[in-house]
């Protein structure tokens, strides 16, 4: 039997792995080294290292995976000063996240350092006298509709991921949602940010003015630069009136054209009412049906092409006879052929479901290519017509899926391979030309004078795209911008310009 020896003890002055320390400041990578300082800056709260406990930064919902070696956790909007500080005088790159509830790979990160804002979840301050809330950039959407909601007022901004999406990356990313027609984009909502700048100081522009022309507008810089410009510390949002009565409708349109004309029925009808204009194809209907539990939809079979309709009043009284006579109206013009108001709550609450759930069931029925479009709203039925011609010719016998905000010329648009189609293209074969189908329905997209990217962002999917799509004196002043602000390239580098 081997008698047991104790190992022989370190060299004076040399860590665990037997390097001396002298020499092991030599070994050690720059990212290494912010790593060490950012655990001493942030205490064992603030941070996150082991391998199973940075995953789930490292992976956002639709699966798609990255790595981290370390994500830091700042609890204020001075600890992230430190973070950023830090990061820029080591030249190391960090990634911010909020909810990591993106579309398009802008808070993935790719082997950088995640600097998370979850801790900074806050409620600073609500006055319904101002119609202003002032949240911090970790704080959940639903957090700011409930507080609002609780003071006798609306935070208007509403979409599927509400329940995990940040109001830090909802300004980052300058979120649309369902209700843009009425009360505009996350970029019309904000009255003032708190920014922590590349080189970590820290911007406080937390005014909650209506009118304020004192030189340049200052927060637009940050209002969708997905954290390449500065990080979103803090919000001052606008409130409104909280609606005393709402009305939903779910509707059969006569044809995909119907959506253009029906739409100025509504409005001038309703006074301007219109809240929700949400157009659905049967095809993601039919995959929200088979793939999501518990959604119910008013129609059998689901109509070629469907419109929820939602309208939001001042006063109960008049509301539902004014959404009847909307309905008819369009029925008398062909625009209609049939429709169901919600007789309650729950009703009204399905109706979104089964709209809200059109990813997640696209999502389970397989993989497939994704386009966030948009054109000037009379062209919606030419960008749907465009997007399926132009990915018909390269994926035949394609599945589509389009459904979004058609109220405010915004479509979400998937093509998908065919289902149990002699000789149709696999799902392989068909993500295998991703970039291919992308750029055709984006080229047919830029012929109707419209966007690539009506409200996910650019990340680093449509990086390089854009480059491509916008004019060099574009580029040109969006890298002037981005150079400016952040000249060590610290800040989300890779995504949006590069």
């Amino acid at each position: 039997m081997t008698a047991w020896h104790a190992p022989p003890p370190l060299a004076p002055n040399t860590l665990d792995d037997g390097v001396p320390s002298s020499e092991y400041a030599e070994v050690m990578t720059p990212q290494a080294e912010l790593i060490e300082r950012l655990k001493t800056l942030l205490g064992p709260k603030g941070y996150l290292h082991e391998a199973m406990d940075v995953e789930p930064f490292a992976r956002d919902w639709r699966g798609r995976v990255g790595a981290t070696p370390f994500v830091a956790m700042p609890s204020t909007t001075e600890e992230v000063a430190a973070v950023v500080k830090a990061a820029h005088e080591a030249g190391v790159p960090l990634v911010p996240q909020g909810g990591n509830s993106g579309m398009v790979r802008g808070s993935l990160p790719q082997n950088e350092i995640v600097l998370s804002l979850r801790r900074m979840n806050k409620i600073r301050e609500i006055s319904p006298q101002n119609d202003s809330i002032i949240a911090e950039a970790g704080v959940i959407l639903t957090q700011v509709q409930d507080a609002a909601k609780e003071a006798g007022r609306l935070f208007p901004l509403s979409l599927g991921a509400e329940g995990v999406a940040t109001i830090g990356g909802l300004v980052s990313t300058n979120a649309g949602g369902v209700a843009v027609l009425r009360y505009g984009m996350m970029r019309d909502l904000v009255f003032g940010l708190e920014v922590v700048l590349a080189d970590g100081r820290i911007w406080n522009g937390l005014r909650t003015l209506r009118k304020d022309n004192t030189g340049y507008d200052l927060k637009q810089l940050f209002i969708g630069a997905e954290g390449t410009l500065g990080i979103v510390t803090a919000a001052a949002l606008k409130l409104f009136p909280l609606p005393a009565a709402k009305m939903t409708a779910m509707c059969a349109l006569t044809s995909l054209d119907a959506v253009v004309p029906f739409l100025p029925i509504a409005k001038s009808m309703s006074g301007g009412a219109v809240t929700g204009y949400e157009l659905m194809g049967h095809q993601g209907v039919e995959f929200v049906l088979e793939h999501v539990p518990d959604t119910r939809f008013p129609f059998t079979p689901a109509p070629e092409w469907s419109l929820l309709l939602e309208m939001s009043f001042g006063r109960e009284d008049g509301a539902r006879d004014t959404i009847e006579a909307v309905l008819a109206a369009g029925m008398e013009e062909g625009l209609i052929s049939d429709a169901v108001i919600a007789q309650s709550d729950a009703q009204s609450l399905m109706f979104w479901k089964v709209r809200d759930s059109h990813s997640e069931g696209e999502k389970k029925d397989g993989r497939g290519v994704h386009h966030d479009i948009s054109s000037p709203v009379a062209a919606v039925p030419d960008l749907i017509r465009g997007a399926m011609a132009a990915g018909g010719q390269l994926v035949p016998s394609a599945r589509f899926v389009a459904f979004g905000h058609a109220g405010d010329g915004n479509i979400h648009f998937t093509v998908k391979p065919p289902k149990g189609l002699a000789g149709g293209m696999t799902e392989d074969e068909v993500v295998a030309i991703h970039d291919e189908v992308q750029h055709a329905v984006h080229d047919s997209t830029m012929r109707l004078g419209g966007s690539i990217s009506a409200e996910h962002g650019i990340g680093m999917m449509k990086r390089d795209e854009l480059a491509e799509r916008r004019s060099p004196l574009e580029m040109e002043l969006l890298r002037t911008i981005k150079r400016t602000l952040d000249p060590a390239g610290t800040l989300n580098p890779g995504r949006v310009v590069k």
